[in-house]
Formats: structure tokens, C-alpha cells, sequence
């Protein structure tokens, strides 16, 4: 029994016409091109599938990405309504204090009405995680300080050292938000 070879062109008999011939598995060469074709159209549905399912999925997650980013936003602004709200009544105070003054001739009670503001203002800060960074006679520390000029230290023990504060430093949740500007002793 012979076997015939499977070829890309078709033979033609003697008249001319195509003939068909069959392969190796006993298929004609128009039923495997048919098998081809439809497994052509199978990949290109798979493909059309997948390429529209990626699609979706980059449409969601930039969705995605643009809804994380305005509930950042929002809840950037929101924090800071807090605080904002927490310090109208401080506002209040300052405004009650400055009508006093206006009126009153008894300095020692403006003064006291004054401390009493600044010890709430204080004490608003402290809730919130501001502390003050301690300076006077403290090692001087790049961490914390940053140095404006240097002067003679008074004492050989104060070298190093912070002899003067020009302004206080914060820190936030142990994080500096603001450094200290100080002297420091040469």
C-alpha cells in the first residue's frame, strides 16, 4: 500500500481538473483545510474574547485608581474639617478675650485671659500629636535643630550645646513638622 504525501498544492488529473488526496490520517486536504479554518476562527474568537476581557479589566482598574485617588482627596480635606472645627472654639475664645480688652482697664485679668487661650491652644495640640521639641540647654541634634549662628559658649560645659532658641520646633507624631532654629555654643 502506497502513501501519498500531504502537499500545500492540489495535483490536477489529466483533464485538468483538481483531484483530491488524502493524508496520511485518511482526511482529504479540503477537510483539514476546513479543520484549519475553523480552528483559525476558534483562535480568533478566543483572541477577541481575551482582548475584551483585558480591556475591561484596564477600564476597571483605572476606575479603580480614580476612585482611590478622590477618596484620598476627600479624606484630606475631611481630616483637616476636623481640626479646623476643633479650633473654632479656641477663635471663640480670642474673640471674647479682644472684646474684653477693649473695655477693661484691669491689665492682670486680660493677661490672665491670654494664658488661659494659650493653655487650651496647648492642650488642642497636644491632642492632636504636636508636642514642642525641647531646646533649652539639650545637646544640639541635626534631627531635631537646625542651627542659625554659633556664639562663644559661656561655660567650657555648654559647647555643643543649644544656648538660645529663636523658634520652637514641633514635632508631629514623632515626626518633625517643624525644626527648631537655635544658637548653638562654640
Amino acid at each position: 500500500m502506497k502513501k501519498q504525501k500531504h502537499t500545500d498544492e492540489m495535483p490536477e488529473d489529466k483533464d485538468g481538473l483538481e483531484t483530491t488526496e488524502t493524508t496520511q490520517t485518511g482526511e482529504t486536504t479540503e477537510e483539514a483545510a476546513e479543520q484549519i479554518v475553523d480552528e483559525l476562527e476558534l483562535m480568533a474568537q478566543k483572541y477577541a474574547e481575551m482582548n475584551d476581557k483585558n480591556l475591561r479589566l484596564m477600564a476597571e482598574f483605572d476606575n479603580y485608581r480614580k476612585r482611590t485617588l478622590k477618596e484620598r482627596m476627600d479624606l484630606l480635606k475631611t481630616a483637616s474639617e476636623k481640626v479646623l472645627v476643633d479650633m473654632l472654639p479656641l477663635v471663640d475664645d480670642f474673640e471674647r478675650g479682644l472684646k474684653a480688652m477693649e473695655t477693661s482697664d484691669d491689665v492682670q485679668a486680660v493677661k490672665d485671659g491670654v494664658d488661659l487661650i494659650y493653655s487650651k491652644f496647648i492642650a488642642f495640640l497636644l491632642q492632636n500629636g504636636v508636642k514642642a521639641i525641647p531646646t533649652e540647654n539639650e545637646a544640639f541634634d541635626t534631627e531635631f535643630h537646625e542651627a542659625v549662628t554659633t556664639f562663644p559658649a559661656p561655660t567650657e560645659d555648654m559647647k555643643g550645646k543649644i544656648i538660645d532658641c529663636v523658634s520652637k520646633g514641633y514635632t508631629m507624631n514623632e515626626k518633625v513638622i517643624r525644626f527648631s532654629k537655635v544658637v548653638v555654643g562654640e
